[in-house]
């Protein structure tokens, strides 16, 4: 097992890997930037070293930084977390160069799932189900508007190499695509300096079912429950939970033993996760792979009992997993809120700023509540607005409702606004407790109405 390890990321999942780290009796180094020097990561850290400026490109953005900070402490690995470096291919290749082992799966396999388009075709020689759409990339608005007719309106064109909701596009009508394709490509060419763009067909009244899977280099494949992430706005997740209350244990086998296989077939190691698209009639199908530790990760680990960061660590180090697929049981009910600093009321604007007070009602059964920040903790307008992800995971979908409403109206956070309200709105709306929401719920039905939530703010 390794000795020391950087942690490549900051805030919440920063936290949580040293944490772990901690747990296994692993020196833990942080990098930070010089707008977090005061964080919660950096006081928990070993050691920790400044590696640049406030702006991502300066110092989380920053490779040589990071590389020439592993190697001054003598680290064996790096963990990248989510988001800045942990899907760049050229980051875990420059780490395999460096000696330095990058904690996820390989670089070639990072670049294969980072194009959308190479992915998508990689699922169906897996014999993945993937959205009807384009045979890899298309060139021209025209190529676009025959593909469109093809497969029928509406469509999304999806930048290639895009990933957390950006460069994504709705068209509804044929009238509508040419413009609609210029713009996408040129929000391509800015955020990932590289134009390419597919087309999907627009699948209605969907949910968003996403699969995790954990692979070790010995050919042991585990798929874990299901997480029903369809509660988002600009495809960016809100609420998930673990498991789907309509998808059914035999769906779920079927399900993971589709991604299972998949994995097999690629020759993917450590952990990765599989997106989908259910409809009405329960059809899945694949938009993307995650070949990353996920945000919404730890309603996996509640639902399962599987610690995933320290299983992570394992197989890059070498080791076999050591649980199996029948240690990956459904284990009650989970729900998770992400409370931001942001404004509902002001088309989510960020709130950075200062917290004053801060109180989080953890102490009880089945609460969890991971976050980064601590009473007087800074908000940053430079990076993601998200202060905590506060879980709850009990039996029974209901208790874990009414526990997780009196969770949010405890919880108290002064100086800056969040969408605490926001989320509970949400999770007292009809269609939230019964199940029944889609993947367009929040923009179409809640946002619609502009009524039952405020920023909640206390300066």
């Amino acid at each position: 097992m390794f000795k020391k390890v950087l942690v490549a990321n900051r805030g919440e999942i920063a936290v949580q890997i040293i944490r772990t780290l901690h747990d296994m009796g692993i020196t833990a180094v942080a990098v930070y930037s010089s707008a977090d020097k005061d964080s919660l990561f950096v006081h928990l850290a070993d050691e920790a070293i400044c590696i640049g400026g406030p702006q991502p490109s300066e110092s989380y953005l920053n490779m040589a930084q990071i590389i020439s900070a592993a190697n001054l402490t003598g680290c064996e690995a790096i963990h990248p977390g989510y988001g800045f470096l942990s899907e760049n291919a050229e980051f875990a290749e420059l780490c395999e160069t460096c000696h330095i082992k990058f904690i996820g799966p390989s670089h070639e396999l990072i670049s294969l799932m980072g194009d959308k388009s190479n992915a998508r075709e990689a699922m169906k020689k897996a014999g993945v189900p993937v959205i009807p759409g384009s045979d890899g990339v298309v060139k021209t608005s025209a190529q676009a508007e025959l593909v469109a007719k093809t497969i029928g309106f509406p469509v999304l064109l999806k930048s290639a190499a895009g990933g957390g909701g950006k460069g994504i596009r709705e068209v509804d009508r044929p009238e509508e695509l040419a413009s609609a394709f210029e713009q996408t490509q040129r929000e391509a060419r800015v955020s990932y300096d590289d134009d390419d763009i597919y087309v999907e067909k627009v699948i209605r009244n969907a949910k968003h079912v996403e699969m995790q899977v954990i692979a070790d280099d010995f050919q042991h494949v585990v798929y874990l429950p299901e997480r029903d992430c369809s509660l988002q706005r600009n495809h960016q997740k809100v609420i998930e939970e673990s498991p789907c209350i309509f998808i059914s244990p035999a769906e779920r086998e079927a399900l993971g033993k589709i991604v299972a296989n998949a994995t097999l077939k690629l020759g993917y190691t450590n952990t990765g996760t599989y997106e989908f698209l259910m409809d009405a009639d329960h059809h899945f199908y694949f938009m993307e792979m995650n070949t990353r530790l996920q945000v919404e990760h730890t309603i996996t680990e509640e639902v399962t009992g599987i610690e995933l960061v320290k299983a992570q660590l394992k197989v890059a180090a070498g080791q076999e997993l050591d649980f199996t697929q029948a240690d990956a049981a459904v284990k009650g009910h989970v729900l998770e809120c992400r409370l931001n600093a942001e404004d509902p009321s002001n088309h989510f604007a960020p709130r950075p700023g200062r917290i004053n007070h801060l109180f989080f009602p953890a102490g009880s059964l089945g609460v969890r509540i991971d976050s980064g920040v601590a009473q007087g903790s800074f908000i940053s307008p430079f990076y993601d607005s998200m202060i905590a992800k506060v879980i709850v995971h009990l039996n029974d979908r209901d208790a874990v409702i009414a526990k997780m409403n009196r969770v949010l109206n405890e919880l108290e956070i002064n100086g800056v606004g969040t969408n605490q309200q926001f989320l509970k709105y949400l999770i007292n709306t009809d269609a939230f407790r019964t199940g029944h929401y889609s993947t367009s719920f929040i923009e179409n039905d809640v946002l619609t109405r502009k009524e039952g939530f405020h920023v909640a703010e206390s300066v």
